[in-house]
């Protein structure tokens, strides 16, 4: 599958892979900041953003959609970032093809699998109420939206994936129903007999319990070089809330100052 992606800077290459419900426009800000000294391209994963649909959607097609997206930019020894869901991603490429990669950052995600959050459920019954035939104003939807969603953060991300497909229709970029379909998917655990003995950094908000004490040693276990890193009062969305606190553990891990640059 051929992904969509923003391209930024010059140097060793650096992918950004994005959370579920996400869009590559999610990590501009810090990917611009990256390329002050990388090249970075931010992806959309399938069935977000502008990428393709399918009615596929696990991590083993995930991980294939990375390794075509390696090949055909002839890309060397790239570094992984990715965040939530795009750090399951990162972890499974990074274990299936550890050769490929450089370093591996994974930001607020551990190995375990996860049950079903309600939050996450809310914005997927909430964004397969909208009927567009009927619905033909951003105003209408957030509203709608908003009395499904409570958190006004997670609203305005979820209006992120809103578009105009024509003159009069708007329409979701991401493909909800799949998402909905497959959701179990998302939530599996690291299931691999391989390690990754290269450096990787774990990074959780320490508001969030996504990266529990208790996952510290099967995150060493099979990333036995990891560095766990917590950036305090943040919460799942690290990138959204700390971007500079997080700029700032990119570049000491990567040992190039980049957190306070602007591309």
């Amino acid at each position: 599958m051929k992904l969509f992606y923003r391209q930024y800077g010059e140097g060793q290459p650096l992918i950004i892979l994005h959370g579920i419900f996400g869009i590559s426009d999610n990590w501009v800000s810090i990917g611009r900041r990256l390329a002050e000294k990388f090249d970075v391209y931010i992806l959309d994963q399938r069935n977000h953003g502008q990428s393709p649909h399918s009615d596929t959607f696990n991590y083993y097609v995930l991980v294939d959609d990375l390794f075509e997206f390696i090949e055909d930019h002839q890309l060397i020894n790239p570094i992984l970032i990715g965040h939530s869901m795009g750090g399951k991603v990162a972890m499974n490429f990074a274990l299936e093809y550890p050769q490929r990669v450089d370093k591996l950052i994974v930001v607020d995600m551990s190995v375990r699998s996860y049950p079903a959050r309600k939050q996450h459920m809310d914005i997927m019954t909430a964004m397969l109420s909208i009927d567009f035939n009927t619905v033909d104003s951003r105003e209408e939807i957030e509203d709608i939206i908003r009395k499904k969603v409570k958190s006004p953060r997670i609203t305005r991300f979820v209006l992120k994936n809103l578009y105009r497909i024509g003159k009069n229709r708007l329409g979701w970029r991401l493909n909800i129903q799949s998402i909905y379909d497959n959701f179990e998917n998302v939530f599996e655990g690291i299931d691999s007999p391989y390690t990754f003995d290269k450096p990787a950094l774990f990074i959780r908000g320490g508001a969030s319990d996504y990266i529990l004490p208790e996952d510290y040693d099967l995150i060493k276990k099979i990333f036995p070089e990891a560095q766990l890193q917590t950036i305090d009062k943040a919460s799942h969305w690290v990138h959204a809330e700390k971007p500079d606190e997080l700029c700032a553990v990119f570049s000491k891990f990567l040992e190039k100052d980049c957190e306070f640059s602007v591309y």
